[in-house]
Parts: C-alpha cells; sequence; structure tokens
C-alpha cells in the first residue's frame, strides 16, 4: 500500500509541479550555473547505495589549491531561499519513482556515516528512506545527531499509513512555516563523528 501509494502521490506531484520545477532548473542555471542538479551516492533501503537528486544550492567556489571552500561560504543567499521553501528537494521525486526513496522516511545521510553509526541507528536502514520524515517535521536540522537518530529509529518501529499521512500534513504546515531548516549559527548540518560504539 505504501508503495502503490508513493507511486500515484509522485507522478501526480511532479505534474503539477512541472512549472516550478522547470522556473528553479532555470533560475539555477542562471544564478549557480551548471550543473543545475546536484547528485550524490546515498545508502537507501538495507543500505543499498543510490544517486540522490537535488537541485544544486551551492556556488562551486574554490580556494588556490583547489579545494571547495566551505559551505558557508558557498551557499549563496538564493541557495538558502531554495532551502527554506524546499525546493530543492523537488527533484527526489524521481528517486521515489524510481524505488529509492518513499515520501515518507528517515532522511538518507552520507554513506560515510554508515561505520560510525550504533546498532539501534543503524536500525533506520531496515525502510527506505524518504523525502520527510519524522525528524523533519520536528525540528530538522536544529536537533542534535542523536535525537535526530531516535526519532527515525521510533518511526521504524511505528510506521504506518496513518503516521505517514501525519506526517504529510505536518510537512506541508513546515512549508508555510519553516522551522529549523539550518542548525543554529551554520549554513548546514555538523557533520556526524558518532554517538557511541558503531555497531
Amino acid at each position: 500500500m505504501k508503495r502503490g501509494f508513493d507511486l500515484a502521490a509522485a507522478a501526480v506531484l511532479l505534474i503539477v509541479l512541472s512549472p516550478v520545477m522547470a522556473v528553479t532548473a532555470l533560475l539555477v542555471r542562471i544564478k549557480l550555473g551548471r550543473p543545475v542538479l546536484f547528485r550524490q551516492v546515498r545508502p537507501g533501503l538495507h543500505e543499498k547505495p543510490f544517486v540522490l537528486y537535488k537541485f544544486r544550492t551551492m556556488a562551486d567556489l574554490r580556494d588556490e589549491s583547489g579545494n571547495l571552500l566551505p559551505d558557508a561560504e558557498r551557499l549563496t543567499p538564493f541557495g538558502r531561499k531554495l532551502r527554506t521553501l524546499s525546493l530543492d528537494e523537488l527533484p527526489q521525486l524521481f528517486n521515489v519513482l524510481k524505488g529509492d526513496l518513499s515520501l515518507v522516511g528517515p532522511r538518507p545521510l552520507l554513506m560515510e556515516y554508515l561505520p560510525l553509526y550504533t546498532d539501534e541507528q543503524r536500525q533506520r536502514h531496515l525502510v527506505r528512506p524518504g523525502i520527510t520524515g519524522w525528524a523533519q517535521v520536528n525540528g530538522r536540522n536544529a536537533v542534535s545527531w542523536e535525537e535526530r537518530f531516535a526519532m527515525d529509529v521510533w518511526y521504524v518501529h511505528n510506521r504506518s499509513m496513518l503516521l505517514d499521512l501525519k506526517i504529510l500534513l505536518l510537512t506541508f504546515l513546515r512549508l508555510l512555516k519553516p522551522v529549523g531548516i539550518h542548525q543554529p549559527g551554520r549554513a548546514t548540518m555538523d557533520r556526524f563523528t558518532g554517538t557511541g560504539t558503531p555497531g
């Protein structure tokens, strides 16, 4: 039932939001240049890697040695606006159609975090990751990694269609009044370095 709902909803949203996505892609091309899409390998269901799609929000600024500058220096006002409105997440609807993502589930993080998870935190990969999730509607990047993972694991053990519908409704309400987009005092969330004995 969940997969069928994901497919139907993602298809409808892609059709309805196609003008928004087209305009967003054009603005990204004008303001940030190519590529328009940001692609990154993330762990999915059972930690299987997949390529995640997002609209770019950062400029390709580098130091004299060719290394990328810190995120805070590369995140432009335009990119910050895209993140605040969650427009950068729209290409992930294609990930939903492909089966990489669900509409609702723990957010897919970085591959490099996998060895750092405790056995309990690793349970977040027992379900398909999502565009939005329980942690996203309860603080998003404003909460600590420990709280975030605890909410992800809680979702895994309490998931249901009714809970998914509640999360989708709360996500819509958060879009109307964005909170927790950025970690206080930072452009992006601090990198996860582990919270206990890795599993």
